[in-house]
């Protein structure tokens, strides 16, 4: 195979990242919007790259060596933009022969114009996401969205965390119709938003340290609450858990929530069990608030 460059305009990922609790992969399976739909089933492994000092993380930018079906896929991906589980972002993919880093490709995107070859010599894999991603294509309200079940583990350093996460990805329509078909999902899977990548999670796994960022908004709030519900159930420190409960209270207190918003924040800390798993309540009052504040 001749080597490949990658292409020359960033395609505009679209996705919303949905964590499940340990019920939902089977509630998701025979829920109408897809039991009648084909599934795929693939098994991917996935290798992040990064400098020693972590020069990408630091850019949030997301390097990967995807292997799949006999293809190696070489990704970047920009940082999302993005909260309460809906992200936007700038990625590029491109086939790669064997499983060494494309530099000559990589070096073409704007991502890695600025970085000098001394810089991209140093690039070297970080952590690994290893995982069974079954997969539905949904045609709904005329656009066309891919549904991915993702269950396995990411591993960096000695240190392991579960992935059981859905995604929905907008291959063409309106960004709308994933929210709509999420408050569909939500109404028989145990779900809730995330806002961590897989890479960022990685990264934090690591490195053994999960910052959170300060709050004063009801969106900002609702973030904080998200990011240390995905913190907690990497870790497992309870310390996560209570700044979870601690935003969500907060977010339900804050005078600018306006009085539809109001009561289905406060729903939320009651829709968590002590384990910081979400019920159906959860996932449907949340994905409101966040639909409504995005």
């Amino acid at each position: 195979m001749d080597n490949p460059q990658p292409p020359a305009a960033a395609p505009h990922e679209v996705e919303l990242k949905l964590a499940l609790a340990p019920s939902g992969p089977a509630q998701l399976t025979t829920h109408p919007l897809i039991n009648s739909a084909a599934p795929t089933r693939l098994t991917l492994t996935n290798t992040y790259f990064d400098t020693p000092d972590g020069a990408l993380d630091a850019a949030r930018v997301a390097l990967r060596l995807r292997h799949i079906n006999g293809q190696t896929l070489q990704t970047v991906k920009t940082a999302g933009q993005g909260s309460g589980g809906l992200s936007s972002r700038d990625e590029w993919e491109w086939e790669v022969e064997g499983h060494q880093l494309d530099i000559a490709g990589l070096k073409t995107l704007p991502p890695f114009q600025a970085l000098d070859n001394d810089i991209l010599a140093t690039l070297e894999p970080q952590l690994r996401t290893d995982f069974t991603r079954t997969k539905w294509d949904i045609l709904h309200l005329d656009s066309q969205v891919e549904l991915a079940l993702d269950e396995g583990d990411i591993v960096c350093d000695g240190y392991r965390a579960p992935i059981l996460e859905m995604e929905l990805e907008l291959k063409s329509g309106s960004a709308e119709t994933l929210w709509d078909i999420a408050a569909k999902l939500a109404a028989e899977v145990a779900l809730r938003p995330s806002d961590s990548s897989k890479a960022a999670r990685g990264t934090a796994l690591g490195r053994q340290h999960w910052p959170l960022p300060e709050a004063h908004t009801p969106s900002e709030w609702f973030h904080r609450a998200t990011l240390a519900l995905d913190a907690f159930h990497d870790n497992g420190q309870s310390a996560f858990l209570t700044a979870a409960f601690d935003a969500l209270k907060a977010l339900a207190e804050h005078p600018a929530l306006d009085d539809a918003l109001r009561p289905l924040a406060q729903k939320l800390p009651q829709a968590l069990n002590q384990n910081g798993q979400p019920s159906t309540a959860y996932g449907s009052a949340a994905l409101t608030l966040a639909r409504r504040m995005a």
